[in-house]
């Protein structure tokens, strides 16, 4: 890259782009790409979620190994994926070089430390015996566990939010620190204690059901009445049990697919997500993990999941880690999706985000924004898929040819955390609050048309219904079939008391 004119200035990459063109690593690209120029400007350029940044010729680290890596940690954040592709293909003399220069600074012990969490190699370094405690990750720019874990050997704090199997980055994002200030706990405590409680179990019954057949509908499934019911029993325990355990994600998927396609293990074979667009045609979304990776990426999973419980880590940030994290490894051949769904409302409930015995209708927030949902989905699938190299046999078989473990280990999950966020603001706003304005409307209404005539509860509700349905009008159809008893002006008079409420749009909880 360069400029034009007298000011002209040759860019350089510097970060990890220099290390990734060095050592030809095939890795999702960093969220932060970094440049240095032969000359003094300085500017930043966003597109969508990728930032690229141009810094002065003052910060050029050097053409060494230590010196890019030590500028990747300062400028380009911590990415964990691209350091343990990096580590797999450098002689460990270079590390090792860059450390014995500065043994107590902290982004040598930061990077000796994660040298040996990324490869379970120990590099032939003796312990430090002095010198502070260096948190491995800043909490001011990333989301980590409350009481991280001291190390002895670097002195180093580390508050990963998992281990070595499994461990997602969440970066406070101005998006993430908006949220966080929204209270949303808060907010939808108040929206709850606003409405009596005989009103609340009201609401809550229907909630159920909605969430049931949102989660659903997603997938473009109509359940049965059979299978709705086993999901909301499943949901009325999410508050109170803990399902993200291998046993327990078993049964869970045991009892929301169809009995023919239950199973008692993880997949042993390769899964995929793709449609057919012609004959003997698939279009690819996603490839899973390979079958053989799956214990160990799993069993981290769960290891994360028990971290950030003890750790104090963010609600919101939790349950988008467990739920995306669950998804995206893909453990089952059916369900993974619900059970991806499930587990959202499972840590939110039992950690105390949600008023206890609420029901969080976050799938129907999901499904009025399909676009945003499948967008946090394919912030990771999109580059995932062009490195995974594979081939389909005639029978819609996949075989997975490279090694794909370390792309499902070391997640950027900010996309994912934010819009999780997202949907939880929506909730609360519409799906939460309409719902219980709605029934407090009903009941209004209910009462206002008893007064003009007494009819059975069954006929009430019917003319509310009939006129919701029709633009706060009686059909006259509906008239004849139904409410001929009714004289034009008793009509007339319960038409308004209805559009009085609900004015002339229609419900959709209807």
């Amino acid at each position: 890259m360069a400029g034009n004119g007298q000011n002209q200035s040759v860019l350089r990459k510097a970060g990890y782009a220099a290390l990734i063109e060095r050592y030809e690593l095939n890795v999702i690209p960093n969220w932060h790409t970094s440049w240095v120029a032969t000359g003094g400007m300085h500017r930043a350029t966003s597109r969508e979620d990728l930032v690229e940044e141009v810094y002065p010729f003052r910060y050029w680290p050097g053409d060494k190994l230590g010196g890019h890596l030590e500028f990747a940690l300062k400028y380009d954040g911590t990415n964990l994926g691209i350091l343990a592709a990096l580590f797999q293909n450098i002689e460990e003399k270079e590390l090792l070089d860059y450390i014995r220069t500065r043994p107590t600074g902290k982004y040598a012990r930061r990077l000796w430390f994660l040298y040996e969490f990324l490869t379970g190699r120990t590099l032939p370094l003796k312990d430090l015996d002095q010198g502070n405690y260096v948190d491995l990750l800043d909490p001011e720019r990333y989301y980590t566990i409350a009481k991280p874990r001291r190390v002895r050997r670097q002195r180093i704090n580390n508050n990963l939010l998992g281990d070595s199997r499994f461990c997602p980055i969440v970066r406070r994002t101005d998006t993430l620190r908006d949220f966080e200030r929204a209270n949303l706990p808060e907010r939808c405590g108040k929206v709850v204690s606003s409405y009596p409680l005989d009103l609340l179990k009201r609401a809550i019954t229907y909630l159920y059901t909605k969430e049931t057949k949102s989660s659903f509908e997603i997938e473009h499934i109509k359940p049965s009445s059979t299978r709705t019911e086993r999901f909301v029993s499943l949901l009325r325990l999410a508050e109170t049990e803990d399902f993200c355990e291998k046993t327990r994600l078993i049964d869970l998927q045991n009892r929301i697919v169809d009995s023919r396609f239950r199973v008692s293990d993880h997949r042993t074979s390769q899964n995929y997500v793709g449609e057919t667009v012609a004959w003997q045609k698939e279009k690819i979304h996603f490839v899973c993990p390979k079958p053989e990776d799956l214990t160990d990426l799993m069993e981290g999973l769960i290891a994360a999941h028990e971290r950030m419980s003890e750790g104090e880590v963010s609600v919101v940030i939790h349950a988008a880690v467990v739920a995306y994290g669950f998804v995206f490894l893909h453990p089952f051949e059916d369900g993974n999706g619900r059970i991806h769904r499930f587990l959202v409302h499972n840590i939110l409930a039992r950690r105390g985000f949600i008023p206890k015995g609420i029901m969080f209708p976050v799938s129907a927030a999901m499904l009025k924004s399909l676009t945003d949902y499948d967008a946090s989905l394919e912030a990771f699938s999109r580059p995932l898929m062009s490195l995974v190299e594979y081939t389909l046999d005639e029978d819609g078989r996949m075989t997975v040819h490279n090694e794909t473990a370390l792309w499902y280990r070391y997640i950027d999950m900010t996309p994912q955390a934010e819009v999780l966020f997202h949907f939880i603001k929506q909730t609360i706003d519409t799906e939460l609050t309409e719902e219980l304005t709605f029934l407090a409307n009903y009941d209004r209404t209910k009462k206002a048309l008893q007064e003009i005539v007494d009819m059975p509860d069954r006929q009430i509700d019917l003319f509310i219904r009939f006129c919701l349905q029709n633009n706060g009008r009686l059909s006259k159809r509906k008239r004849t079939s139904h409410f001929n008893f009714l004289s034009d002006g008793e009509v007339t008079q319960m038409e308004q008391v209805v559009q009085s409420f609900y004015g002339t749009a229609t419900p959709e909880v209807l």
